[in-house]
């Protein structure tokens, strides 16, 4: 048994506790005090520890593991959307259409109806809908816009655009394209930074809409067993400062159940100059993170930078090569810069021309003896140059991924690729490189839950559809891997593996109690959703019950 000396609060007894800790990686029951893990042993063991107020809950032999991390989450962008029109689900252009028209019945006139979630992919098609099939469902006397899953592509209504100002004579912002007809009239269809000409004729949710919605995003993720997040900023960066103020209210209110690091868009880098920050400022809840980034756009909605084109679509540019956001001398300047001030980055990297540009700029930090206090790391890493692979090790990278990504883009990536999707997604090749995996969800980009991750980095495949075979099954991880990469990965990725991200004596007591034994599953060798389909019947948080399944009586 290891433990440190005192009586506990509470302790879990009866449990198949999986510690990602090396020293002691499984245990039958825990002991917690103030909100740390006190001890771990059997359970004769850690009853003997037990005082007449400890409560002591046994889990009946279930899966207990460190709380889980989602190390790239859009958490205000996400929470807020949550009351939008949701379209993640709609399997044709017809069925986004009609619930676009419903919500629309239900909004008063001259009111912004949004929404996000449709995916092209998922409905057969290649071709994205347009304010052509918008302007019927949602009528001329309210703007209207709706985001693609990835987030990098949005189309819009003529109202919308009318806002906006966007006529066949504006042209294309830097790092955006407005698609145009052949009339050159603009379809509705923006993307990247063009979508920035219509969010900012979007009107600001109210303080209490944001902190309403925080809340019940927070609960939410504690029903999905997530306790702590890396916050990233979106492509403009406008929400950041926002979603930090927010965190602060929580903190300030002692509502905040939620490990934030919370990163910082790079356009602000002359505040935190200004005001000496760096990295980790803040305390066991709420820190600064990475300085964010972005490289290119996104694979689904064609603007991924490539070294080669795109394989032609009908109606697409015949010599696609995607889209560099950022100028990389501008790219390069932030790098130093934030590096010096204390900062590591945060790059968001699609295609596989800009990762290597990413990969250049940090060999260049290295090689000049820049390095930050916690390691630099590429988000997405989705196409990789074989090349390019060695280098995450080499450079102490952590690659910030999101194993749900390749099961909702594998048929866009095989359409658009073809067999340079064997580049994509390198869960397994990543990780034998070197490099440090912390997984995520990109919400709301992808669902949140952690289980579909899971369920995506073990099979490469959809739950829906488990009778086809693995996507490239070479890049499959196995289960202790998986779970690192949403627990320990995560905690090291930011500088908080002293505290978390593992069960061992003094560590923060942030776990969580699964309704079936994933190691079982696993182990069974057998191809279904049976890991996608878990369901958390506890949460702790600094010890605190934060989600108890009704059924369960744990919650008292």
């Amino acid at each position: 048994m290891r433990a440190l000396p005192s009586h506990p609060d509470t302790v879990l007894v009866n449990g198949r506790i999986y510690t990602v800790d090396p020293d002691l990686p499984w245990a039958q029951a825990l002991a917690i005090r103030e909100g740390r893990i006190l001890a771990l042993g059997t359970d004769p063991e850690i009853r003997g520890l037990a005082g007449p107020r400890t409560r002591i809950i046994d889990v009946g032999g279930r899966l207990v593991l460190p709380g889980l991390w989602d190390a790239h989450i859009h958490f205000l962008p996400w929470a807020l959307g949550r009351q939008r029109v949701q379209l993640a689900d709609t399997r044709s252009k017809a069925e986004m259409l009609a619930r676009i028209q419903a919500r629309a019945q239900e909004t008063p006139p001259g009111r912004w109806l949004l929404g996000h979630g449709w995916n092209e992919s998922f409905w057969g098609e290649t071709e994205f809908p347009t304010r052509e099939d918008l302007d019927p469902v949602t009528g001329t006397d309210r703007p209207a816009c709706f985001t693609r899953s990835d987030m990098h592509c949005a189309v819009v209504n003529t109202a919308a655009l009318q806002a906006a100002g966007i006529t066949g004579e504006t042209p294309d912002p830097p790092g955006g394209v407005i698609d145009r007809d052949p009339r050159g009239e603009p379809t509705g269809v923006l993307r990247e930074q063009a979508m920035d000409l219509v969010f900012r004729h979007v009107p600001r949710p109210t303080d209490a809409e944001v902190e309403a919605a925080m809340r019940a995003g927070m609960a939410e993720l504690h029903r999905l067993g997530v306790t702590g997040i890396h916050d990233q900023r979106s492509g403009n960066g406008t929400e950041g400062r926002r979603a930090l103020a927010a965190f602060q209210q929580l903190r300030q209110e002692g509502d905040l159940r939620l490990r934030v690091a919370c990163n910082l868009f790079y356009r602000d880098l002359e505040h935190v100059e200004a005001l000496g920050l760096r990295t980790g400022l803040g305390d066991a809840v709420l820190r600064l993170g990475h300085v964010k980034l972005f490289t290119d756009g996104s694979l689904g909605s064609r603007t991924a930078w490539m070294m080669e084109p795109f394989l032609p679509q009908p109606g697409e540019p015949a010599d696609n090569r995607g889209v560099n956001v950022t100028p990389v001398e501008e790219m390069a300047a932030a790098f130093r810069r934030a590096t010096v001030q204390g900062f590591p980055i945060s790059v968001h990297a699609i295609g596989d021309q800009a990762n290597r540009v990413c990969l250049d700029l940090f060999e260049e930090l290295a090689s000049v003896g820049l390095q930050p206090p916690v390691p630099h790391r590429i988000e997405h890493a989705q196409t990789l140059h074989p090349d390019d692979l060695p280098r995450f090790g080499q450079l102490g990278l952590t690659a910030s991924v999101q194993p749900i990504h390749c099961t909702d883009d594998m048929d866009t990536a095989d359409l658009l690729l073809g067999q340079r999707g064997r580049r994509m997604y390198r869960f397994r090749s990543l990780h034998a490189a070197g490099a440090l995996l912390a997984f995520g969800s990109d919400a709301p980009v992808s669902d949140p839950n952690p289980f579909l991750g899971f369920h995506a980095a073990l099979y490469r495949q959809r739950p829906e559809r488990m009778e086809r075979p693995a996507w490239y099954p070479e890049e499959c991880l196995d289960l202790p891997t998986v779970i690192q990469a949403y627990t320990l990965g995560p905690a090291q990725a930011v500088g908080w593996q002293a505290l978390l991200g593992s069960l061992a004596p003094g560590k923060r007591a942030d776990l969580i109690v699964l309704d079936r034994d994933l190691f079982a599953l696993a182990a069974r060798n057998v191809r279904d959703d049976a890991i996608a389909r878990t369901e958390v019947l506890l949460t702790l948080f600094d010890g605190q019950v934060v989600w108890a399944d009704p059924r369960t009586g744990w919650s008292g």
